[in-house]
């Protein structure tokens, strides 16, 4: 099983995290945020990950410390359950619909840094109670302490729930199958560089 936990403790914020990347979509969640939590659980379920995240986060300032925080830790968490990588498909990909919102999602877990983000959102600046610039704010957590690269586009929507819900189910699926194993693969790191 390759699994993982992570303990942040900051000025900020005190976290334990738990993943198991060969999971049965399992959640126990608490991050001060409602919304946040959804969006977490729909990454275990369509990732079918096992995931545990308690969060106490400094909330009367505001998320951001603890959404970033939580990207750091889960970034954490999926390199260090890969471990060196080898037999795993390495790329995933999916285009998701949501209703009316459809977006792209593409994953290299290369050991190279790098976001591409090209979600807007409606005139909104919460979607529940959670502040949209912040998912933005997730996914550049992630994408360094990953070590990853990840492509994020939305092609069409309107409700910003469904654009925000569609970008973490997206994001669930492309990275559950960057980190499947490959029986074909099997010991094989997939890179010629020798290392990811």
């Amino acid at each position: 099983m390759r699994k993982a936990q992570i303990v942040r403790k900051t000025s900020e914020t005190d976290i334990n995290l738990s993943l198991c990347l060969d999971g049965s979509g399992s959640y126990a969640v608490s991050s001060g945020s409602g919304f946040f939590d959804h969006m977490l659980e729909q990454l275990a379920r369509h990732g079918f990950f096992d995931l545990s995240v308690d969060c106490k986060g400094d909330t009367s300032v505001d998320m951001h410390h603890s959404v970033e925080d939580i990207g750091i830790c889960l970034g954490e968490a999926v390199a260090q359950a890969l471990g060196d990588k080898r037999g795993i498909r390495r790329y995933g990909n999916v285009i998701l619909p949501m209703d009316e919102a459809l977006i792209l999602c593409a994953v290299d877990l290369s050991g190279r840094c790098h976001l591409n983000f090209d979600v807007t959102f409606p005139d909104e600046y919460k979607v529940g109670d959670l502040d949209t610039e912040l998912v933005k704010e997730f996914f550049e957590a992630f994408t360094r302490s990953a070590a990853c690269t990840l492509h994020i586009s939305k092609m069409y929507g309107e409700n910003i729930h469904h654009i925000v819900e569609g970008v973490f189910k997206a994001f669930a699926r492309a990275l559950a199958e960057a980190c499947s194993l490959d029986e074909k693969r099997a010991g094989v790191l997939p890179s010629t560089k020798g290392t990811l």
